[in-house]
């Protein structure tokens, strides 16, 4: 399994991102696949879950309104994109997906939200 995120990177508060995980070495169109976060300092956040077929999304109260989880098994890709963001956005972004009861991340992507 390998998840490799991209799309990070400085942007100012209310500016908007796009992140992509591109997944390879499983089924990607089988299983549901998770963005979190981690914060200098703070533990690691859950901050969206879309099942295997898109249909149903999941999101942080903290981004509820602003992220969007979406993905293409054409292309075996998850994206998040990121709107109004806010400086405790500001972490690095790491795609997961569970499978066989075990986790896989990516490396992850830093965001940093700062003028």
């Amino acid at each position: 399994v390998q998840l490799v995120e991209s799309g990070g990177g400085l942007v100012q508060p209310g500016g908007s991102l796009r992140l992509s995980c591109a997944a390879s070495g499983f089924t990607f169109s089988w299983y549901p696949m998770s963005w979190y976060r981690q914060a200098p300092g703070k533990e690691r956040e859950l901050v969206a879950v879309i099942t295997s077929v898109g249909d149903k999304l999941n999101y942080a109260d903290s981004v509820k309104g602003r992220f969007t989880i979406s993905r293409d098994n054409a292309k075996n890709t998850v994206y998040l994109q990121m709107n109004s963001l806010k400086p405790e956005d500001t972490a690095v972004y790491v795609c997961s997906v569970r499978r066989q009861g075990m986790d896989y991340w990516g490396k992850g992507t830093l965001v940093t939200v700062s003028s």
